[in-house]
């Protein structure tokens, strides 16, 4: 499922290859947020040509709209929204946390079994248990499932963490349990044998989708120890952190890292939940890391808030690259690309001034050259992380 490489001698960056059952995904990888069952202003070409291999798709929104029973109907998730590649899916637990942190405990109760909710348009209520997350997931033909977590928001005190760890470890057995009993066990590790021509891999073909479980835990080291140790116990093709963009000071990623990382099985991939700034990812990386997602790029995009590259040479500081704000006046006569070394399509045909009109002039189109760029930018990012 997950062929390490290569290893970086000065770092602990590595480069390996992903395999599912929808293609295989050279790590470490970005994937672009498709929430409702889109990258915001982009079509699934777009995203293919961009050199995006992987997409997330939001687990509690496609529940509520348009709902599985309609999504099943086009086949699954990559039918209806016509995307050829690989689909991770969320477990829709953040979802359901960051409603109840938004509008009160009224709309959001918590308990063992699972989190009830109410619909905050229609008021419709809810009840997702770990079983229902996974039936949800498998029925919009995901090929990464997330368990289903409980991420208190920061600040929590130490006994609500505790609580939400071992909640999160009891969630994740139930995953499981019904995973297994709806798809079957875990396949075969691809295994590397000798022979003529040095070590070869033997075929085995990935037929069922991955599970991931999410590592939680917040800012206390421990508690993060105890959580990866619970979740190795049970077993998984692959392990998350969860709860490093959730409003905590980003001072505590590094120890999160730090607790976390020696304990995960280097054959398995690893996966940091929300996160990040191009700097952040670069750092993540060069701890070990190889899967992420974040909002940041569509965004900050539909925002005119654009990527360009200043050095070839990625560092843990923000130097390797600036920002433009394309709204500002000082491009209203700039003709130059948004970025002279980009060979986007935004950039090949595109000039800083006429990007700067048409956010001036609410024009749609200017969401969607942003976006093309910005997720350039952070696909380009990853290619270079991957040399």
């Amino acid at each position: 499922m997950f062929e390490l490489i290569k290893k970086d001698k000065k770092t602990k960056r590595r480069v390996g290859i992903l395999e599912i059952r929808n293609g295989d995904i050279n790590t470490p990888v970005f994937m672009p947020i498709a929430t409702k069952g889109a990258v915001k202003s982009l079509a699934p070409e777009e995203l293919k040509s961009l050199g995006a291999d992987l997409v997330l798709g939001n687990t509690y929104h496609l529940w509520l709209r348009p709902g599985t029973e309609i999504i099943k109907k086009a086949g699954d998730l990559h039918g209806f929204m016509n995307w050829p590649g690989p689909i991770l899916t969320d477990s829709g637990g953040y979802q359901v946390f960051s409603l109840g942190a938004k509008t009160g405990a009224g709309l959001v109760k918590i308990s063992d079994k699972g989190v009830e909710f109410r619909d905050p348009i229609d008021g419709k209520k809810y009840f997702l248990t770990p079983e229902k997350s996974i039936e949800i997931q498998l029925a919009l033909g995901s090929d990464i499932i997330m368990v289903l977590d409980e991420c208190p928001p920061y600040p929590a005190s130490r006994e609500q963490v505790e609580k939400a760890v071992a909640r999160t470890t009891a969630w994740a057995k139930g995953c499981k349990k019904y995973f297994e009993k709806k798809v079957g066990p875990n396949p075969p590790t691809p295994l590397l044998k000798g022979g003529e021509g040095g070590l070869k891999k033997n075929s085995v073909k990935i037929n069922r989708p991955l599970l991931f479980g999410i590592v939680q835990g917040g800012i206390y080291k421990d508690l993060r120890e105890r959580s990866a140790r619970e979740l190795l116990a049970i077993g998984f093709d692959g392990y998350a952190i969860g709860g490093v963009a959730v409003g905590e000071p980003r001072k505590y990623l590094k120890t999160v890292l730090d607790a976390v990382l020696p304990l995960l099985p280097q054959d398995k991939p690893r996966y940091l939940m929300g996160l990040g700034r191009p700097e952040e990812i670069v750092a993540a990386v060069n701890a070990g890391i190889d899967m992420f997602d974040c909002v940041i790029p569509t965004r900050e995009a539909r925002h005119g808030k654009l990527y360009c590259v200043k050095s070839r040479q990625l560092s843990a500081k923000n130097s390797f690259y600036e920002t433009l704000q394309i709204t500002n006046a000082k491009f209203a006569k700039d003709f130059l690309p948004i970025d002279k070394n980009c060979a986007c399509y935004t950039c090949q045909n595109y000039s800083r001034a006429y990007l700067h009109h048409l956010f001036k002039v609410g024009e749609p189109l200017s969401l969607r050259l942003a976006t093309i760029h910005n997720l350039r930018f952070y696909l380009g990012l990853m290619e270079e992380l991957r040399k």
